[in-house]
This record gives structure tokens, sequence and C-alpha cells, in this order.
């Protein structure tokens, strides 16, 4: 079995019903979530004006399959949910990324791992944190090494308790 972490998001409908819908049908496919960090709400970040707040957390799976069919479980149960990607940063039912297989490191066209971005973005790892005090950084950065600006900090709100 692997361990993986994945950031979930949601902006469209019932925002935390979404959340425990992915991680339902995760499990369906055979990936065990394992934990969850709390759920935590924030601005979007990008993307069109006029958006809702959006719902965050951070689950931690074990699979037996690869990154690749990770990310293509996660992309299928994304579709199953409607989502739709017409504009980039746009409103979502759900969002799932693939944040770290492992202690890999992945550079393929489409699919990069660690995610290239997750350290940037306390929507991220304010939750990633909740469950792995030093996680794997792109780059091979450190958590300690990162400038984490208050603002931002506040910017990610408590909302419920975990997932699971």
């Amino acid at each position: 079995m692997t361990r993986a972490f994945l950031g979930l998001g949601s902006n469209v409908g019932e925002r935390l019903d979404n959340l425990r819908e992915a991680a339902g049908r995760l499990r369906e496919r055979g990936i065990e979530v394992r934990r969850s960090s709390r759920i935590y709400e924030t601005a979007p970040v990008g993307g069109p004006d006029g958006q809702g707040d959006f719902l965050n957390a951070v689950i931690e799976v074990d699979t037996d399959s690869d990154a690749r069919a990770l990310l293509d479980a996660c992309l299928a149960v994304e579709e199953e949910m409607g989502r739709v990607r017409s504009e980039r940063w746009g409103p979502r039912v759900i969002d799932l990324d693939l944040l770290t297989f492992d202690h890999q490191t992945i550079d393929e066209p489409d699919l990069v791992v660690p995610h290239p971005r997750m350290h940037e973005r306390m929507f991220v790892l304010a939750p990633l944190l909740e469950l792995d005090a030093d996680p794997m950084l792109p780059g091979g950065r450190a958590v300690a090494t990162l400038r984490l600006g208050g603002a931002s900090i506040s910017e990610v709100r408590p909302f419920a308790p975990p997932l699971v």
C-alpha cells in the first residue's frame, strides 16, 4: 500500500456534502481513506469574480494503485459528480488534487507530484499540516523554509470537523 495525500475543494451546491460524497466515491473505488483534516472555508484564488467561497480539506489515503491510476480515479470521481472544466480556477462542484504520492517525485505532462503549487496555497497547506507535520513539498522544500504570511493564514477559516 502507498500513502498519498489528496486535496479536496468545492464551492458549488452543498459544499460539505460534496466533500463527503467525493471521499465516499474514492472508497468505492478501493482507495482507503485513512484520515481527514478539518474542513476549512476560503475565498477563491484566481478565477472569475463573484464565485462563492470554497470548502477545502486534505485526506490521507492508502492505495495499491500507482500515481497515474490514483489520479485517474480522482478525475473519474470529479466527472461522476458533475465537474465541468469550462474555465481555469472557475467554480466547481468538486476538485480533487493529488498532492503527494509516497515520497515520489513525478514530472509528466499531465501528472506532477508533489503538486507544484501546494506550498503557495494556504487552503492546501493548512489542512495538510494537520495530517503531516513535514510533508514532501515541490523542489525538496521543507515547511520550515516557507515564509508564511499572517494574512494568508487568517484567510483559511475552520468550518467543520474532519470528514472521517
